[in-house]
């Protein structure tokens, strides 16, 4: 997909486009600002809106498969689909913590 294509789909004018390319950053002053006082990359304040749509997506999930499924229960349907999200290796060493701290108490 060539540019013009793309800034068509997205609806995005090419004076918006090339006005936001010549900025430095295009990233709002706000978000700027958040991220220099928790002294942390910009960016890593925009993964956390990814992480909060992942969040809506499963409880979206949970009122569907509970909708489909009366007896199921909300809690353990939203805790499989929160340990599904996570990657294999996370949910292994979760697993393998809560098992740790099992054995020792």
């Amino acid at each position: 997909m060539g540019l013009g294509d793309l800034l068509i789909r997205a609806g995005v004018s090419r004076t918006a486009y090339y006005s936001l390319v010549r900025k430095s950053s295009i990233l709002p002053k706000s978000v700027e600002a958040l991220s220099a006082a928790l002294e942390v990359p910009s960016v890593r304040l925009l993964e956390e809106s990814d992480r909060l749509r992942r969040v809506r997506k499963i409880l979206h999930m949970v009122d569907r498969i509970v909708a489909e499924h009366p007896g199921a229960s909300r809690e353990d349907v939203l805790h499989t689909l929160l340990l599904l999200d996570q990657k294999p290796i996370e949910r292994l060493r979760r697993g393998l913590l809560r098992g740790r701290r099992t054995r020792l108490h």
